[in-house]
């Protein structure tokens, strides 16, 4: 039905971009372009600059990365969400799928694709979240069904990245971006006691046993993931 809705539209479905690279902005706006049922209505690079564009022009789906000048991807899916119940959500990203796709799902978003896949899967990513439809690879929703046959038995497991909060992965990763406690309080408008809570709560989730250890950890997983 959804599909069938989406061929019979006589306006184009706006898109909204939101990512804080131009290059990456112009590169899908192109793709989009020869899509004859789609446009770009707009485009941003940051989580503030993003809410006040869908609130004035209203796309039908948001195309948004993680990692953005101010904010990110899956804080800002959860406000566009509260804010838009009605626009799509896709996030496209080069971060670790197998770490961020789950949380953008549960933040929201219908998709998760990794901006390495070919033009074509992007075009199919779009359309699919259009259509209502959860989109991932292959690869993911196996990982998923396997998690879902495997339930029981995730409390045996050792401690993971994915067992953190979406606000605590952002401390980690600014951790390992090499920001100070204080540099990430006023980063995220939140106060110093705070983010050493939520240290002491990452250091308790990951079994790490000091700060240093939490600072080399969270630097290796950022040099690892770019």
């Amino acid at each position: 039905m959804p599909a069938t809705i989406l061929k019979m539209r006589t306006t184009p479905i706006r898109i909204l971009i939101v990512d804080d690279h131009a290059l990456v902005r112009l590169g899908l706006a192109q793709l989009i372009s020869d899509e004859p049922d789609m446009e770009v209505c707009g485009d941003a690079s940051d989580a503030d600059e993003a809410l006040a564009k869908v609130k004035e022009l209203q796309p039908h789906l948001v195309i948004l990365d993680i990692s953005l000048q101010r904010g990110n991807g899956i804080e800002l899916t959860k406000c566009l969400k509260a804010r838009h119940p009605n626009v799509k959500v896709l996030i496209s990203s080069m971060h670790d799928e197998s770490l961020f796709a789950e949380r953008a799902l549960r933040a929201g978003a219908l998709g998760y694709i990794n901006k390495q896949e070919a033009t074509d899967k992007v075009i199919g990513a779009i359309r699919q979240v259009l259509d209502g439809q959860i989109y991932l690879s292959s690869e993911m929703t196996n990982h998923l069904l396997h998690r879902l046959g495997n339930h029981r038995d995730e409390l045996l497991e050792r401690p993971s990245l994915e067992s953190l909060s979406d606000r605590e992965w952002e401390v980690f990763e600014l951790i390992g971006r090499g920001l100070a406690t204080r540099q990430i309080a006023k980063q995220l408008h939140l106060s110093i006691k705070t983010i050493e809570t939520h240290r002491e709560h990452i250091k308790e989730k990951l079994a790490l046993t000091s700060g240093a250890e939490l600072t080399r950890h969270a630097i290796q997983w950022v040099l690892e993931d770019s």
